[in-house]
Parts: structure tokens; C-alpha cells; sequence
């Protein structure tokens, strides 16, 4: 993460000179000792995350084509005048452990067409569907099983 944010400084500023680096050097310094001291950060937790990053790509891709999938589920209801839509609220639990895994459930949920979350207490979920058909709220759904791997 150091060598992260010392790199990206030296991008932003757009030119090498001693100046720079040595600037450079001492803020991301102070930006490391302030994330330790507020965040607790440690290098352990740096190593888990980019040990993440390739299912985390893997869950964006997963992601996108359910958005793909709920946009053309929105379309049909719209465009068929035959089939009546129900809007309802739907109450479900996941069995998430983290915070960061419901949370991240919680807005993919938001960010797929036709749902939206409305609130989130501990592993209990409130979301509003267009129709009940454009969420699935087993336990085997495919966002999920997904965050589930990524907690482990």
C-alpha cells in the first residue's frame, strides 16, 4: 500500500525532481502512520485484500451480467402490456459475517435494475422490488454464494 500511494503521488505531480519524491516520501508516510493509528491498518490485512482482488473481479463480471439480466426483466414488464407488475417489499436474511460482505450485497442489490435496499439490520434485509420475480433471496443466490467466497 505504501508503494501504492508513493507511486500515485509521484503520477499526480507529474514530474521527478528531488522536490517531489522527498514530499512525496513524507506524506505517504503520514498517510501510512494515519491509517494505522485510525484504521488499523497492518500489512496482514494488505496481503488478505490483494489475495481478494481476482475473485473480486470475478464477483464485478458476475455483477454485470445479473444488471444485464435485470435490465431485460425490467424491459419485458414494461413492454408487456399483458403482465401486471406487483410491487412489493421483500424481507430476507443472508447469512453474511462481515460487514463489508453485507454491505457489499446491500448495494449490488440497489445497483441491479427493478430493487432497491432499504435497510439493513445486522443479517436481515429490507429490499423493494419492482416484482417479486427480479430478486432472489435463497441462500444459493449467485451474489451471495459469491460474497460468502470472498469472506473466506
Amino acid at each position: 500500500m505504501t508503494l501504492f500511494l508513493y507511486v500515485f503521488w509521484i503520477i499526480l505531480c507529474g514530474r521527478i525532481d528531488a522536490e517531489i519524491l522527498l514530499t512525496g516520501l513524507a506524506v505517504t508516510a503520514l498517510a501510512m502512520a494515519a491509517s494505522r493509528l485510525f484504521f488499523g491498518y497492518t500489512l496482514r490485512k494488505d496481503i488478505s485484500v490483494i489475495g481478494r482482488i481476482p475473485l473480486f473481479s470475478v464477483y464485478v463480471f458476475i455483477l454485470f451480467f445479473q444488471i444485464v439480466k435485470a435490465n431485460i426483466s425490467v424491459m419485458r414488464l414494461i413492454l408487456d402490456k399483458n403482465k401486471h407488475t406487483e410491487p412489493c417489499m421483500v424481507t430476507f436474511r443472508a447469512d453474511l459475517r462481515t460487514r463489508l460482505g453485507r454491505y457489499l450485497l446491500a448495494n449490488s442489490i440497489t445497483l441491479t435494475p427493478g430493487t432497491i435496499t432499504v435497510g439493513v439490520e445486522g443479517d436481515v434485509y429490507t429490499v423493494h422490488c419492482l416484482d417479486r420475480s427480479l430478486l432472489d433471496t435463497s441462500r444459493d443466490a449467485v451474489l451471495q454464494k459469491w460474497i460468502r467466497r470472498m469472506e473466506k
